[in-house]
């Protein structure tokens, strides 16, 4: 590889770019419900399964754009908490989730710790960030309908 493709890669890369700004954000979040019992990625999962409402695993994978491991290995955290729990809603018995009473009271229970990481962030992204943002993440289909 010549150094000018690495000087290219190094200057014009966005895939490291948002992977930066991605794990800065997920930082001020984590901190932010440290000592909560969750972290930012579930408290989305739970959040975007209170919103859409019960559904298959797989919808809420394709909801955030997470990797069937990552979901699995979260919702059976989230049904260890007691925050969501399985049940089946046709007769070929396929399996979907839903949250509980507990998880939106845990929803409820963090939200001013997430606040304070909302505030945070939107001042390390700046106006011009949170506005981009938010219009990228539409683009994709987020936040979810019901």
């Amino acid at each position: 590889m010549s150094s000018s493709s690495i000087e290219e890669i190094v200057q014009d890369c966005l895939a490291v770019r948002v992977r930066l700004i991605a794990r800065a954000v997920t930082a001020l979040y984590d901190g932010a419900l440290d000592g909560h019992g969750v972290t930012i990625a579930q408290l989305n999962l739970l959040a975007a399964l209170g919103r859409i409402g019960p559904c298959p695993p797989a919808t809420l994978g394709a909801t955030l754009q997470l990797e069937r491991s990552t979901v699995s290995r979260n919702l059976g955290l989230l049904m260890r908490h007691g925050w969501i729990e399985a049940c089946s809603s046709d007769a070929k018995g396929v399996r979907e989730v839903a949250i509980t009473p507990a998880g939106r009271a845990k929803i409820e229970s963090v939200v001013p710790a997430w606040r304070r990481a909302q505030e945070q962030a939107a001042e390390l992204l700046g106006t011009a960030g949170v506005l981009a943002m938010q219009e990228m993440a539409a683009d994709l289909g987020y936040p979810p309908t019901r």
